[in-house]
């Protein structure tokens, strides 16, 4: 077995979700939802096939996120693996819908982070093992630090 890496390739402050499904209409389920929760959600679906023609399978409602999604999902490569770009939402704005679509098994992570992906390659195919979210913690927040996180969740209207 081989152990790879792969850093998603996005613009820096965009956001996106990585997870596991389990089904070829994985693509069709997860647009219905974003969708259901707001039709004006900008987003794009890429999901890696794991049998029969092995295709990344898209959607979206944005030719630049689905771009970026089909580009990752092709170099990630990993069966029944599925990322999704987000343009004008948080994850959190759809994460627990995304959870709930039937053929959702896991999700690795919901960030706009620079992330790795942990890859494992056999000679069946490839899986994803982890992601690498972020960078390493510094330490414990100060006073200020509690402040500047308060003052900011204000300012982009998630605490009031």
């Amino acid at each position: 077995m081989d152990i790879k890496t792969y850093k998603i390739d996005k613009p820096e402050e965009m956001n996106f979700i990585l997870g596991q499904a389990h089904f070829i209409k994985t693509v069709e389920d997860i647009h219905e939802a974003i969708v259901n929760i707001n039709p004006g959600i900008k987003f794009g679906i890429a999901f890696c096939e794991a049998s029969q023609k092995a295709l990344v399978r898209y959607s979206g409602n944005d030719e630049e996120l689905i771009r970026l999604a089909q580009e990752n999902a092709k170099n990630i490569a990993c069966g029944h693996s599925f990322i999704i770009f987000l343009g004008n939402a948080f994850p959190l704005n759809i994460l627990n819908t995304i959870k709930n679509v039937p053929e959702v098994v896991r999700i690795f992570c919901a960030t706009a982070n620079k992330t790795e992906v942990i890859i494992a390659e056999t000679e069946l195919g490839r899986g994803i093992l982890g992601v690498v979210d972020g960078v390493r913690t510094n330490g414990i927040e100060t006073e200020e630090d509690i402040s500047e996180r308060k003052e900011f969740l204000r300012k982009i209207g998630y605490k009031f």
